[in-house]
């Protein structure tokens, strides 16, 4: 069992989860809306990719819309003009 599937059925357990989960469809969001919209933006869709299956939409349908979603969106501001982290 890999580190992520113990970390994964270890918060299962923790709040009575199902384990069934995709990660790699979680894992594909994040990337996908990291590099498509911006970096802090991918934990919030994470969380809201959950939401959107918690209210019924089959995960990898959620997971494919909401790629889809990143992959078209046009950027307010340059990746150049994003926040970047301070350097020591």
């Amino acid at each position: 069992m890999s580190e992520l599937d113990s970390w994964v059925s270890a918060v299962c357990a923790e709040f009575g989860l199902s384990p069934e989960i995709a990660p790699d469809a979680v894992l594909d969001v994040a990337r996908d809306v990291a590099h498509g919209v911006n970096r802090p933006a991918a934990p919030m869709t994470t969380f809201l990719l959950g939401r959107a299956v918690e209210s019924g939409v089959p995960v990898d349908v959620a997971a494919r819309r909401i790629s889809e979603l990143a992959e078209s969106w046009e950027y307010a501001e340059t990746a150049a003009d994003q926040q970047q982290p301070l350097s020591n």
